[in-house]
């Protein structure tokens, strides 16, 4: 690989050909107000420990809640949430109004109707560039429906469709 400069509009394009998932970060924050962050970077790491992680933009208001707060719940989007995810992905003091969601007993937000979610302890947060590469180890989890997932792809909300 060479030095040269990569433009930010073509990487985009061109990443944006690998569909992600999209799930909702939740924690209560050192108020007891739920706070979140919609992503599509999370994924499995590590078995043995049980490891995932996710990438939060360096500029979002409201992961430095949620890391203050230590724990998380990844809560993974069905294909038909797409009004929970724009309402979660905006700015303000707002993301919750509308959205329900219930405590869980490690005291973290579980969306309403999301496919699954796994609650977990932060257990590191490195540096990656204008994110933060968050590992979390896993404390507990549930796959709480049986519908398709929302995917980001091209700058789109979308769902599954298998291939026969």
């Amino acid at each position: 690989m060479s030095d040269a400069t990569i433009d930010q509009a073509r990487f985009r394009q061109v990443l944006g050909c690998y569909p992600t998932g999209v799930c909702i970060i939740t924690a209560l924050d050192d108020e007891g107000n739920p706070s979140g962050l919609v992503v599509g970077t999370f994924t499995s790491v590590s078995l043995d420990p049980p490891l995932v992680g996710f990438l939060p933009d360096k500029g979002s208001s409201s992961w430095p809640k949620i890391e203050q707060a230590g724990k998380f719940c990844v809560n993974v989007l069905a294909s038909d949430q797409q009004q929970v995810c724009r309402q979660m992905a905006a700015k303000g003091p707002e993301k919750f109004a509308g959205v329900e969601f219930t405590l869980s007993d490690n005291g973290l937000p579980v969306i309403a109707d999301a496919l699954a979610c796994i609650e977990c302890r932060i257990h590191s947060v490195t540096e990656a560039g204008d994110h933060w590469f968050v590992l979390g180890e896993v404390l507990g989890m549930d796959a709480t429906r049986d519908d398709d997932p929302m995917l980001f792809h091209r700058g789109r909300y979308g769902g599954f469709a298998e291939i026969v």
